[in-house]
């Protein structure tokens, strides 16, 4: 099995968040289709997404709209 590529891979909902998780553009795009045009990374929640604990981009973008208020 290769390694999830973040800057090209395609993220879906069930793509899991990993060691070599990084922050690119390709995430950003996926969390402002998934929460909308007020998307916006913050140190409190990079610090959730990598806290090592398993998690789907899909439950990341749900934590985002739960902290966000929608």
């Amino acid at each position: 099995m290769t390694e999830f590529d973040w800057h090209s891979d395609l993220i879906t909902n069930e793509t899991v968040v990993t060691e070599r998780y990084r922050n690119t553009q390709n995430v950003r795009r996926f969390m402002t289709a998934a929460c909308g045009s007020d998307f916006k990374f913050d140190r409190a929640f990079m610090a959730w997404v990598t806290d090592g604990t398993p998690k789907s981009m899909g439950q990341v973008a749900r934590e985002w709209l739960r902290r966000n208020g929608q």
